[in-house]
């Protein structure tokens, strides 16, 4: 049987060019989040199914991919339902795998604790241009803090990392779970009907506020609180400060403090950080996820569809482990998202001034490719990257093609004689 050469549906070979833009953005993610106080850490990319579907992890649980338990505990012929057969699934993301390290090893853990993971996930999704089902994700999580010095942090960090990359103009979208679920009960909607009410909301980009009023009216939703909730959109509009506007129409149905506590947010970021980027509070932010508690945050890059990095507080997942809540925070960057724009934009990894190439004729007399390799291994410990290779028959191909990888040097080392051209 022959094999096959291309890569499973939803997974991808990663050529040479863009390997490098990865490596050198993984480089300066690292480097940026240490500078924060962040610390490495690393968790297994499978975990017990039952972690992965406990009904956090929104539409994400529908995309698990399971795995069948192993030898003797496998018995196909006696199973009368999936769970006789699937006992582990491959993580959707870092957040679950995050709570679940913190609950096994937080008395060894300095509180708060600042985490920085960089791993591959694994979603069962439909492939499409820029979606795969395997990618990775890089998230900045803190634990153990309840105050909003957190979310400051987590900001703070991921735009100090966007703007190295190089990214500037975007919008920072802000948002807390609470207004949300104020708003939506001071306008009457039942509470057991809020996350059909959100979903809805979430498409207010795509469909516009009529197309959320008509939706909310086919859900089965009284007219007299679609026609509320929509108002304090409007009245949002016309404010200069809608935070504060929309804390004092809401009253009692806002969580008390949540207002001043995302006002804080905002003004510290503002008087802190180098805004090349617009922070701005957006009433229809969502975010997909059912574990999210508090505050919530986006980044859209224009003329980018979708978001490009995203998270929020998450005070009861940790919980959900070890009985107790525990104030947790994050922020993910869409590292895939932003390694496509790069490519997109034709991106060149800087240094590669450094990036010089030895082409040594074939049959070259001993003695002389051990003086070319000792030369390679001199200007390799002064910190440059130096290839040494036969030189092929096609001479201008080859160094064409060296050329386009990065090699701004090439020197050519002759059978005859020890020569440069």
């Amino acid at each position: 049987m022959t094999l096959v050469k291309k890569p499973v549906t939803g997974m991808k070979d990663i050529l040479p060019e863009e390997m490098q833009i990865r490596d050198y953005v993984i480089g300066l993610i690292k480097e940026t989040y240490k500078g924060f106080g962040f610390t490495p850490i690393e968790t297994p990319c499978m975990e017990n199914i039952a972690n992965l579907s406990s009904k956090q992890g929104g539409d994400n649980e529908k995309l698990i991919f399971k795995i069948l338990k192993r030898g003797e505990k496998l018995k196909l012929e006696e199973a009368a339902s999936e769970s006789d057969l699937v006992d582990a699934g491959m993580r959707y993301d870092l957040t679950v795998p995050l709570s679940r390290f913190y609950a096994n090893n937080a008395a060894v853990l300095p509180k708060p604790f600042k985490a920085l993971q960089i791993g591959p996930v694994w979603r069962a999704d439909r492939p499409q241009k820029g979606r795969f089902r395997q990618f990775y994700q890089c998230d900045i999580d803190i634990l153990g803090d309840s105050t909003n010095l957190a979310e400051i942090e987590l900001i703070l960090a991921t735009t100090t990392l966007l703007a190295k990359i190089g990214f500037k103009g975007y919008t920072l979208h802000i948002n807390d779970r609470r207004i949300l679920k104020g708003m939506a009960m001071y306008s009457g909607f039942p509470e057991d009907s809020l996350d059909e009410v959100f979903i809805i909301l979430d498409k207010m980009d795509k469909i516009g506020r009529d197309g959320v009023a008509r939706e909310l009216l086919e859900a089965g939703f009284e007219k007299e609180c679609v026609d509320r909730y929509l108002s304090l959109f409007e009245g949002i509009e016309k404010n200069d400060d809608p935070i504060a506007w929309l804390a004092g129409t809401l009253g009692e149905s806002l969580e008390a403090g949540t207002a001043k506590n995302l006002q804080a947010i905002c003004g510290a970021v503002r008087s802190t950080a180098d805004l090349n980027f617009r922070l701005l509070f957006d009433p229809t932010l969502v975010r997909g996820m059912s574990y999210y508690t508090g505050t919530i945050f986006e980044i859209g890059v224009d003329g980018f569809p979708g978001s490009v990095a995203g998270g929020g507080r998450y005070d009861k997942m940790v919980g959900r482990f070890t009985g107790t809540d525990t104030p947790a925070c994050g922020f993910s960057i869409g590292f895939e998202r932003i390694v496509t724009i790069l490519l997109e934009e034709h991106f060149k990894v800087p240094g590669n001034s450094e990036k010089e190439a030895f082409l040594v004729e074939k049959g070259i007399d001993a003695s002389v490719l051990g003086g070319v390799l000792k030369e390679a291994m001199e200007q390799r410990a002064l910190g440059k990257t130096v290839l040494v290779s036969w030189m092929n028959k096609n001479r201008k191909f080859q160094k064409e093609q060296l050329a386009a990888e990065g090699y701004a040097a090439i020197r050519e080392f002759f059978r005859e004689e020890l020569k440069q051209k």
